[in-house]
């Protein structure tokens, strides 16, 4: 019997984008090529100082969440690319201990790596033990990734859009790269039928014959989530609500306020839960941020999205996708939320709209495709 081949996972937490793709392949990797394939999830931060944690990925978080306009600024700053180079070469250190010995003890046949901030230290532990390992980096922004990205020449990169593999073709550094639809976890390729829907919102406690929406923003719940919140509850939107909070306590407990204060019956409030995947499949709307996985998952259950906030630049590709191709509704006032989702949940000719363009745009999980090329 052929020996299995080892193949590393390498990532960082800063927000669910970097994680997700990872973990999604590492499943699909282990439940069908287990037979041929060892995959390890690497968290490239393992060993690192709890405060350089604390500052790149909490900071991370925070930024997003109560100080916007700074975490703006320093993504800004980090495009231009010496001081991008100088932020790179100043984490490399804090993690290259760590990742020189798990490189030496498992002796991967191929090394993936999952966030720009592993790329120098993993190419310069290449370079001194004189290692021919294959790198890929999978660059988990599918239109408008950092500067970051690309400081190295001559890299084997899986991007997830034709337009991210022209621009990064004509950089002309010697890249490699390779066009897959997005990641997303294997589970989120099939959508759960009518009877299966009606089982799972009797099991949640929804009601089967009311239209449901759901507020979900990632592992710390959706920006300015209580005040969407209380906009929708004063408007007396009749449709079931659910919004998941994550992490985030402060959220959780203003929405249990706020239930109260209304009187909500139809709302159900979630901390951090494991069964996304059902909550979607029972929405009708789902009002979000426009996070790349978050919004992949929404749309390859063909729900609608309705997006308030987005990280400028980053996110700004995943917006102007949902606007260029009619498949959901940008509105960043949250005064008008109410009108916009009670209109997709009222007017069936409306919602249908945004439904058949999501079924036109082909959407499909580039979970199988991505790991089969990672094993060629």
């Amino acid at each position: 019997m052929n020996e299995k081949k080892k193949y590393l996972f390498v990532y960082l937490k800063t927000g669910g984008g970097h994680l997700a793709p990872a973990r999604a392949i590492f499943n699909y990797m282990n439940k069908h090529f287990e037979d041929v394939a060892e995959p390890k999830l690497i968290y490239g931060f393992e060993k690192t100082p709890r405060w350089v944690q604390y500052i790149i990925e909490d900071g991370y978080r925070m930024l997003q969440y109560t100080g916007k306009w700074f975490f703006e600024f320093l993504y800004a700053i980090n495009k231009i690319p010496i001081i991008a180079r100088i932020t790179c070469l100043l984490v490399a250190p804090f993690m290259r201990k760590y990742l020189e010995d798990v490189i030496i003890k498992e002796k991967p046949d191929k090394i993936v790596i999952f966030h720009f901030f592993l790329i120098i230290p993993i190419i310069q532990i290449l370079k001194k033990k004189k290692l021919s390992i294959p790198v890929i980096t999978v660059v988990t922004d599918p239109f408008t990734p950092h500067t970051m990205w690309f400081l190295v020449k001559n890299q084997n990169f899986i991007v997830f859009s034709k337009d991210l593999e022209s621009r990064v073709l004509k950089k002309k550094r010697g890249y490699e790269v390779h066009t897959f639809p997005f990641v997303i976890d294997e589970k989120f390729s099939k959508t759960l039928s009518n009877d299966e829907i009606i089982s799972v919102k009797k099991r949640y406690e929804y009601d089967p014959a009311k239209k449901m929406l759901l507020i979900l923003g990632g592992g710390d719940g959706i920006p300015r989530g209580e005040k969407i919140l209380e906009e929708l509850l004063k408007s007396k939107i009749k449709s079931e609500i659910g919004i998941v909070c994550g992490k985030n306590e402060i959220l959780q407990k203003g929405a249990e306020n706020l239930k109260k204060k209304y009187e909500a019956e139809q709302l159900k409030i979630y901390g951090y839960v494991d069964f996304v995947y059902e909550l979607i499949n029972i929405s009708d709307v789902v009002l979000t941020k426009c996070g790349a996985s978050t919004i992949m998952e929404i749309l390859n259950l063909k729900k609608v999205p309705v997006v308030n906030d987005y990280i400028w630049e980053q996110e700004q590709g995943n917006v102007d996708y949902l606007i260029e191709k009619k498949l959901g509704i940008f509105e960043p006032k949250i005064k008008k939320l109410p009108e916009v989702v009670k209109n997709l949940l009222e007017d069936e000719k409306r919602y249908f709209i945004y439904k058949e363009n999501i079924i036109r745009e082909s959407i499909r999980n580039g979970a199988k495709e991505v790991t089969e090329f990672i094993l060629s």
